[in-house]
């Protein structure tokens, strides 16, 4: 009987483990409501012009989606820095330099394919071909 009492008391002791480590209606609802702000704030930033510069608003943009990035990491992937949750230290790193080489690659293409793809576009060069158009008249 002692045995039985022992193996349910650690049975009910793991099965509330579980449940912390999945998580509970409370981080659920801050990992949301931080989620919906971290959405909000830059799509006003974008809607209203707020920053003028848009290489300072493609950064303040990033810096948002590396934010919400590790709310969804904590809040929904339940990622944390102990091993019992499966999740190592390496693992983490190795994250964060997949995420970075995704969005520094993604900067660089845009980037690339604007400047390639609208070349007339650009002040010094449409500045040029204006002066051209009107010494020929």
């Amino acid at each position: 009987m002692s045995d039985h009492h022992a193996t349910t008391a650690h049975g009910a002791d793991h099965d509330h483990h579980d449940e912390h480590a999945h998580g509970s209606l409370k981080s659920y609802a801050i990992g949301f409501v931080l989620s919906v702000i971290l959405t909000a704030i830059p799509f006003w930033l974008v809607m209203n012009n707020v920053l003028k510069d848009s290489a300072t608003t493609g950064l303040v943009l990033l810096g948002f989606a590396a934010v919400q990035i590790v709310v969804h990491m904590i809040y929904f992937l339940h990622m944390n820095t102990k091993s019992e949750g499966g999740w190592s230290m390496l693992a983490l790193i190795f994250t964060v330099v997949i995420v970075g080489i995704v969005l520094a690659g993604s900067l660089w293409v845009m980037y690339h394919m604007n400047h390639n793809m609208m070349p007339g576009l650009h002040g010094h060069e449409a500045h040029e071909m204006h002066e051209t158009v009107q010494q020929s008249k």
